[in-house]
């Protein structure tokens, strides 16, 4: 007979969560999820409090859809409910520009492969209807790239990330949508990295009918809640008519957990799954409190201390090669090149979560999330300048500090 082993109660010390995401959850999001009742899950509060949920989501997401709603879990799982209306066969060109797009195309590729190709190669399927363009890394998916692949290969969909994290391009989303009507086309984003942090409305892009995002990013929410969604009413009639293999992830099910049903909103949703009070009562109050600061505000704050952080890692010797506003990706000075690693590792050692790229080039990513105030651009800084100068960089913190200090004053002085 096996020994049983009890360890030690789990102490999970906090960090400064400088990455991709998950970022930084608000505290009074933290204090609803900690605060909420035990309680059933159709309970009238929980369920009131879903509906509260799915009209401010449509605020945030700028949009009339009727089909806007939370999948519970992760960004993935309102990624996997997105592409689930792509089924076997269906024609599909995919953009990727980085690791989490690449991924995006590996899901299309695993939901429109036939039996037989899927079965060919199970985890890595080549399905003839799905064609692939990669843009180099480093580099933002451009209209005329889009409109290119659209005109030549006429496919029923065409997929994008508006912001790629893997290497921190943020992609032309008009120009995405406006050569999905042109070639009539229904177009579907991946937002996981943009809602909540980018200024913009989904219904001003009339080529893509499905969105999908997550909680924790721009949100600032639990990782576990819930992953805005939003479909027009052209890709649910498609869905009618094709169906889908999930009911777990199926959108047509999981809005009537929502109180959608044909196309309206109803006072009662349906059962479709078992949720969580405590999720609902987190991602109520981050929706709260995106609504009171609004996106516009946000977007314009995240613009503000990325350009502070980009000058000040500009002025260690960094190179910075993104364009997004909540994330910054950069190549270390010439005398550390190739220590990227070993870099981020020290970091984490020491409680300040940075992140490598995952695939190559092998770059260093530093984010916002949910960070956007003076002291914290500081404190990120500051240790990232300690920790290039233990590896032997020459970095003059003094003169870091100055271009910090000159950022923020001008700020200042314009209020």
């Amino acid at each position: 007979m096996s020994k049983i082993v009890i360890f030690p109660q789990l102490e999970i010390p906090a960090t400064l969560a400088a990455g991709p995401g998950p970022g930084n959850t608000d505290a009074r999001v933290l204090d609803r999820f900690a605060s909420a009742g035990i309680a059933d899950h159709m309970q009238a509060d929980v369920l009131r409090g879903m509906l509260e949920c799915k009209a401010m989501l449509r605020s945030v997401m700028g949009t009339t859809n009727i089909h806007t709603f939370g999948v519970a879990g992760t960004g993935w799982s309102g990624l996997d409910a997105m592409f689930s209306a792509v089924m076997p066969g269906d024609k599909v060109v995919m953009f990727v520009n980085g690791t989490f797009s690449g991924i995006d195309g590996l899901t299309v590729r695993m939901k429109a492969a036939t039996a037989e190709e899927l079965a060919a190669d199970p985890l890595d399927p080549k399905p003839a209807s799905v064609t692939i363009v990669t843009i180099p890394h480093g580099e933002s998916i451009s209209a005329e790239v889009v409109d290119a692949a659209l005109a030549e290969h006429k496919p029923k969909w065409a997929a994008m990330a508006h912001s790629e994290t893997g290497s921190g391009r943020v992609n032309d989303i008009k120009g995405f949508s406006d050569a999905c009507e042109r070639h009539d086309v229904m177009g579907l984003v991946d937002a996981v990295s943009s809602l909540g942090v980018e200024n913009f409305r989904i219904d001003d892009f009339s080529g893509v009918h499905g969105w999908a995002s997550c909680p924790q990013k721009g949100i600032c929410c639990l990782p576990l809640t819930y992953a805005p969604v939003s479909f027009t009413d052209r890709y649910i009639a498609t869905l009618r008519q094709t169906g889908c293999r999930t009911f777990v992830h199926n959108p047509i099910l999981e809005a009537r957990h929502w109180g959608i049903i044909d196309g309206k909103d109803v006072e009662k949703p349906t059962y479709h799954r078992t949720h969580s009070a405590y999720a609902i009562a987190a991602f109520h109050e981050a929706l709260r409190i995106t609504l009171q600061e609004t996106v516009p505000h946000r977007a314009r704050n995240y613009a503000f201390h990325e350009a502070a952080l980009r000058e000040a890692l500009t002025a260690m010797g960094c190179k910075v090669t993104s364009n997004m506003t909540s994330l910054v990706v950069l190549n270390l000075p010439e005398t550390l090149a190739g220590r990227e690693a070993e870099l981020v590792q020290g970091c984490r050692a020491e409680g300040f979560g940075i992140w490598p790229t995952l695939s190559e080039p092998v770059q260093v990513r530093i984010g916002i999330l949910n960070l956007l105030s003076r002291r914290n651009i500081i404190d990120i800084v500051t240790r990232f300048g300690a920790a290039l100068s233990r590896m032997g960089a020459e970095v003059d913190m003094e003169a870091v500090h100055a271009t910090l200090d000159r950022h923020f004053d001008r700020a200042v002085a314009a209020e």
